[in-house]
């Protein structure tokens, strides 16, 4: 039977779910996959937790260079997270002979064309399934699952933190602060929470996602994104009434206009299949020109379900001989020759505070009309604060550069209304 090597860089929450689950699960592989897959090395500084986890102490090392010149070690797990010493210790591994699997999603964003140069070099599998939507296979599904389609949009919740938050404020109306802070103590965000919240993570995710599905490179400074912090309780309370539930959306269209990447809270339909997806959990949305609508549903962060991407990238590599590459030129920067948008198309919420006066909303409504953009649904809350009526638009679809000039005149023009939100959405 063929033994496979693997060490692992790491012993954090998802490497010692990774550690778990093939040491539990190696007889279940040997008579399933007819390979018997074994830990052979761990690099770890923390011998504490190396002892919880019952690792012989014969495998821990400190040094990356025991890792590559040890002939055991087949494939090289990493687990660490950020960008180095990870791509140091990758790039160490790959040009040792020793395939990688890794679930950092910043390191793979960054700096992909680098590492797969040095895996194509050396003739190694390079694997990053874990990288996004942690258990969720999406990445296998785009890579050969859906190769038979023109893949034309995606829309995707890929943070787990922001959609916890998104939840928490809508069915409990607590605040933006308060929720954050409920997130910290049960772990599910960081003390410093930027990443997630600010929308990092999710443009990281989006540019490995993108790129996959329209086959060109899309880097991560070409993706718009706008994070979560501004996002008041009222407004998913108005939102919920009128049938919508936000969202931190990761969105990627390809057609004939350009391709189109934004990271941004967005209000969605309440019966589209996205806005069912709660708490921690993530979902991804494909749509093919041939399969039409896909969705991938699960848990995007944990232990054993990031572990679970892992193992399975771990077995692929173990009985696949020939690895594949990126199906596009994987450069530093994007093919001159791709388009992208900017202008996006769109429907809007929009909150405005106006003042309880006859002729306001003519005002306004004729603002709108000046730059093409129409109503399709409206609410106006009797409710006065701080002497204005809060007044909610949702308009029909139209151009992102078109809102911005309107809520810029509305704002300081002589209409006696305020804008004080603006939420994009999708129906």
């Amino acid at each position: 039977m063929k033994k496979v090597g693997v060490a692992i860089l790491g012993l954090g929450v998802v490497g010692g779910g990774t550690y778990k689950i093939l040491t539990e699960h190696r007889e279940f592989y040997k008579k399933i996959h007819g390979v018997d897959i074994g830990v052979v090395g761990i690099l770890e500084r923390k011998k504490e937790r190396a002892e919880e986890l019952g690792v012989n102490a014969d495998m821990l090392t400190c040094d990356i260079d025991e890792i590559c010149k040890n002939p055991a070690v087949d494939i090289v797990v990493e687990v660490m997270g950020g960008v180095e010493p990870a791509k140091t210790f990758v790039l160490a591994a790959l040009n040792a002979g020793k395939s990688v699997v890794t679930s950092n999603k910043e390191l793979f964003c960054k700096f992909s064309h680098e590492l797969e140069a040095a895996a194509k070099k050396n003739n190694c599998g390079l694997f990053y399934e874990a990288s996004c939507v942690g258990g969720v296979p999406v990445i296998r599904t785009l890579l050969d699952n859906l190769q038979g389609n023109r893949i034309t949009s995606m829309m995707g919740i890929i943070n787990g933190t922001t959609n916890y938050i998104l939840t928490k404020m809508s069915n409990g109306g607590a605040s933006y602060n308060d929720v954050l802070s409920e997130a910290q103590k049960l772990g599910y965000a960081e003390a410093d929470p930027t990443a997630d919240v600010e929308g990092f993570d999710a443009a990281y995710k989006l540019s490995i996602l993108s790129s996959l599905s329209f086959h060109t490179k899309i880097p991560y400074t070409k993706i718009y994104r706008e994070g979560i912090t501004g996002v008041e309780t009222c407004d998913l309370q108005y939102g919920k009434r009128l049938g919508y539930v936000l969202k931190l959306l990761a969105i990627g269209k390809n057609s004939e206009k350009g391709i189109e990447v934004r990271v941004h809270p967005t209000f969605v339909k309440n019966t589209h299949p996205l806005a069912s997806v709660s708490d921690s959990y993530n979902a991804v949305y494909v749509t093919g020109d041939s399969v039409e609508d896909v969705m991938l549903y699960g848990r995007g962060a944990g232990a054993l379900p990031t572990g679970s991407a892992i193992v399975g990238d771990i077995i692929y590599c173990a009985t696949h001989d020939n690895f594949n590459y990126s199906t596009f030129e994987n450069n530093e920067n994007a093919d001159p020759e791709t388009k992208f948008v900017t202008n996006y198309e769109s429907a809007y919420y929009i909150r405005l505070d106006a003042e309880d006066k006859a002729g306001v909303l003519s005002n306004v409504y004729s603002v709108l009309g000046k730059y093409d953009i129409s109503v399709a649904q409206s609410v106006q809350d009797n409710e006065k604060k701080n002497g204005s009526v809060p007044v909610i638009l949702i308009t029909h679809e139209t151009f992102e550069e078109n809102v911005k000039k309107a809520v810029n005149e509305i704002n300081n023009g002589k209409v006696f209304a305020k804008v004080a939100s603006v939420i994009r959405v999708v129906s």
